[in-house]
């Protein structure tokens, strides 16, 4: 019988590897936790390593490490690789890599988790599979420089293994014999590097099938505010995709992104420097750019699909021109250097909004 399953391309090291942590975190691990209680401290260090892991690939592996949205200190740098270790991604250059690919091939065959070959492939497909041709680590040469870097990817399995199940582990023993080593293995261990895995996997195939395209729809990034709850902030990757070396994925005030209030709390103990931040006009440039073509492009659909409410087309015309003549004046602002206010903002960002809503309602009239 052929199940059409490419055995000959299958990674059996990655796939061996998921296949038990995941059997092992999603069946072993609430089936202790039914039969025996957890204490407190337990309860206590599978938080501290859910949130210390889950930063470390979020604010280490991505914004430091790939994007080089912000200089760290050393003690940020080795805190995030040996974290960065525990969620069991692979080390820092290799992670790197395949995302900077990612980011330069989006959506293209060269892509690493291209979405068009769909959701399976983009999750887990490209790490259960090798590639046709192994691709070339030529793109992390500044990560090389890096000592700890370096020192990390040597020892990788080493620090996974030592400091994400065998440390926990022990903790345990110490605390409550067998039961409490069981409990440090299986629920601060593998329970949470499922866990933390899996949300980390959501960004790289939900992220481009689910949500909102407010920045750009160049590629098939989104923002989803939901997915940003579950990865401290990564959810806004739309935004992410437009701006990818801003340390900000949440760039709004009301955005839940703790990555981004980490690194703000990091400067201000001095052991983070040099946050790159995008400009705010270009951002709203983004935003208005976008509204206008999604406007333009709705309107024609739509006149081929029937006739259309001539209140509501001139109402629409009429919120087009204005975004027309507020990227102009944006433009000139940019073009002449000089300082757009508050006020200018706000109001640009609320006719945006306002085209967006008067869009959404915009419908052809019954034959």
């Amino acid at each position: 019988m052929n199940l059409r399953i490419p055995f000959h391309r299958v990674n059996w090291v990655n796939t061996s590897f998921l296949f038990v942590i995941t059997s092992v975190g999603i069946i072993a691990g609430p089936i202790f936790l039914l039969k025996n209680s957890v204490s407190p401290l337990m309860w206590g260090l599978f938080a501290f390593y859910m949130i210390a892991t889950g930063l470390s690939i979020t604010l280490g592996y991505h914004r430091l490490f790939s994007h080089l949205s912000f200089k760290a200190k050393w003690p940020v740098r080795l805190a995030t690789l040996v974290f960065g270790a525990c969620a069991f991604e692979n080390s820092v250059i290799h992670w790197a890599s395949d995302h900077r690919r990612h980011h330069k091939h989006v959506d293209k065959d060269e892509d690493p988790y291209d979405i068009s070959k769909g959701f399976f492939w983009a999750h887990i497909g490209w790490i259960l599979f090798k590639l046709d041709a192994e691709q070339p680590i030529d793109n992390v040469k500044d990560l090389r420089r890096d000592a700890l870097v370096r020192l990390q990817d040597k020892f990788y399995v080493w620090i996974a293994v030592l400091a994400g199940l065998v440390l926990p582990a022990a903790i345990g023993y110490i605390e409550g014999g067998a039961v409490g080593a069981w409990a440090g293995f299986l629920v601060v261990g593998a329970l949470r590097v499922v866990l933390v895995q899996q949300c980390t996997f959501f960004i790289n195939s939900l992220c481009h099938m689910i949500g909102n395209q407010p920045y750009s729809t160049r590629c098939s990034a989104r923002d989803s505010w939901i997915m940003a709850l579950v990865t401290y902030g990564e959810g806004y990757h739309n935004y992410h995709h437009e701006f990818q070396h801003d340390y900000r994925n949440g760039v709004k005030p009301w955005n839940f992104d703790p990555t981004k209030w980490s690194i703000m709390i990091l400067e201000k103990f001095g052991l983070v420097s040099d946050l790159r931040r995008v400009p705010t006009t270009k951002i709203v440039g983004a935003e208005m750019v976008e509204a206008k073509r999604k406007a333009e492009a709705r309107l024609a659909e739509l006149s081929q699909q029937g006739s259309l409410s001539e209140q509501a087309v001139a109402k629409i015309e009429e919120l087009v021109a204005q975004l027309s003549k507020n990227l102009e004046e944006l433009e000139q602002m940019v073009t002449e250097k000089v300082e757009t206010s508050r006020e200018n903002v706000k109001r640009w960002r609320k006719e945006t909004k306002e085209l967006i809503a008067q869009l959404g309602a915009l419908r052809p009239l019954p034959a």
